[in-house]
């Protein structure tokens, strides 16, 4: 087991997730960590990297790099030199399908499940939590066709159990979502922009920025789909209590 944040969304230019970041650094236990920034799903977009340093760098007090798939080519031996020396790993939003596709062909995800088996913190927010998931509720289409598209179900990396579904108090999400577990036989897992949660081996935390900002379970029943805040609590609690049954 290993820690990875969840992250619903919120504008990382704007500070609007600064104490989910700033818990991110903590958890690496490491005064200036290095944090490795994955931009794939915005196509390395130059001014997100220049917002992850701005609040990973200047203010956290991280050593930043990053890794640019998509404007840049890397062998094997250096895209696995960059992951393998992170102290955290965080993975920026976008399109989601494209990322993990390119992840796939360059063999990065890989490396990051053994990132993660090693200890390595991964964060990330948007396409950068859905990834982590079994599967996630995405909205990937819409990069490609911007008049008519749907939510769709994206089969991701599996190193988290269920079903995951960002932004879930924007737009038809909360909806959406309940179509997507009906029948689907997966534990939902939904995080409002400005809310994480905190994965850390067998326990989990949600943390938030705002008081309407809140991580919920969605399950499909025999009475219908059952939707559940997963609470909030100071400490760390049992992981059991989000995928075997309620909070206690």
């Amino acid at each position: 087991m290993g820690t990875i944040v969840v992250i619903g969304g919120g504008e990382l230019t704007d500070l609007e997730t600064l104490e989910m970041d700033r818990e991110v650094v903590k958890l690496t236990q490491k005064v200036n960590p290095k944090a490795l920034f994955i931009p794939t799903a915005s196509s390395d977009a130059p001014g997100y990297c220049d917002t992850f340093n701005k609040v990973y760098g200047e203010i956290l007090g991280c050593e930043t790099s990053h890794l640019l798939l998509v404007s840049q080519t890397y062998t094997h031996e250096e895209i696995a030199e960059l992951i393998i020396s992170a102290d955290l790993i965080y993975v920026g939003g976008g399109n989601t399908r494209k990322m993990l596709e390119i992840w796939k062909n360059t063999g990065v995800d890989a490396l990051l499940k053994e990132a993660y088996n090693s200890g390595t913190i991964l964060a990330g927010l948007s396409a950068g939590s859905i990834c982590w998931f079994e599967y996630g509720h995405s909205d990937s289409e819409a990069f490609d066709d911007q008049g008519n598209w749907q939510y769709i179900k994206l089969e991701a990396m599996g190193i988290l159990p269920g079903i995951h579904c960002p932004h879930y108090n924007e737009d038809i999400r909360v909806e959406d979502f309940s179509r997507m577990v009906k029948d689907g036989g997966l534990l939902g897992i939904a995080v409002d922009n400005n809310c994480a949660i905190i994965y850390k081996d067998n326990e989990y935390k949600v943390m938030s920025t705002r008081e309407e900002a809140k991580a919920y379970r969605v399950m499909d029943s025999e009475q219908g789909v059952v939707v559940t805040q997963i609470e909030e609590h100071p400490s760390y609690r049992p992981l059991h209590e989000v995928y075997g049954g309620g909070d206690q």
